[in-house]
């Protein structure tokens, strides 16, 4: 398709890892499946390996073989349940990111140094390209959904605080709320006001007792 036609959705974390990310984008793309749109999904690793094969097991878990051999993000089992057949081009990593800029370096091409520094230091380049991409394929293309978690306060409150600091650099247009029980109200509209987004951008993601 043309880059006119094609629409952009990035999905991300906030301060606390396994909120559902994987399960989000494969439940948005297989929405948009039924619509009649043709979905692609990438799973962007931070990691400095060239794919998942050589993570170490006790920090990341599991890997995921796909047909092609690629040993891959764990996500992309979702992905592959959900969606399409997957291919190992469809998980990316800071080390391919290296090894292609580093290809083209030697082939006497221009490198392009992407800065800031927001978050871990290795999702920086990423964090600040995707500032500028969505600049470049124009905002009607381009969609952020940002998922994190209200904590629980001693009172028993459900608070938004604790991971305020993950929306610094995500400018989400919606934001998914993973928690076990759904959202106070109040709660809603404090998170709404913090992330600069309308109350209906603001989804509960809370527990059920099946994943579909």
């Amino acid at each position: 398709r043309s880059k006119s036609k094609m629409k952009y959705i990035l999905v991300t974390g906030d301060i606390i890892p396994g909120i559902g990310k994987g399960i989000i984008t494969s439940s948005v793309g297989t929405i948009l499946k039924s619509y009649g749109l043709q979905v692609i999904s990438i799973k962007i690793d931070p990691s400095v390996n060239i794919d998942a094969g050589r993570f170490s097991p006790y920090e990341h878990g599991e890997v995921f073989v796909l047909d092609d051999g690629g040993e891959v993000d764990l996500d992309l089992g979702n992905y592959e349940q959900f969606l399409d057949i997957l291919t190992k081009e469809n998980n990316m990593t800071t080390g391919k990111i290296y090894q292609y800029v580093i290809n083209r370096e030697w082939k006497g091409n221009y490198v392009i140094e992407l800065g800031r520094t927001v978050g871990d230091i290795e999702s920086m380049a990423f964090t600040e390209a995707f500032h500028q991409f969505q600049f470049k394929v124009k905002k009607e293309n381009y969609c952020t959904i940002h998922s994190l978690v209200p904590q629980q306060s001693s009172a028993g409150e459900q608070r938004i605080k604790p991971t305020q600091n993950s929306m610094v650099w995500a400018f989400p247009d919606l934001v998914m709320c993973r928690c076990s029980n759904p959202l106070d109200t109040s709660v809603e509209g404090k998170r709404s006001m913090s992330c600069h987004v309308e109350l209906e951008q603001v989804i509960c993601v809370h527990d059920v007792s099946s994943l579909y």
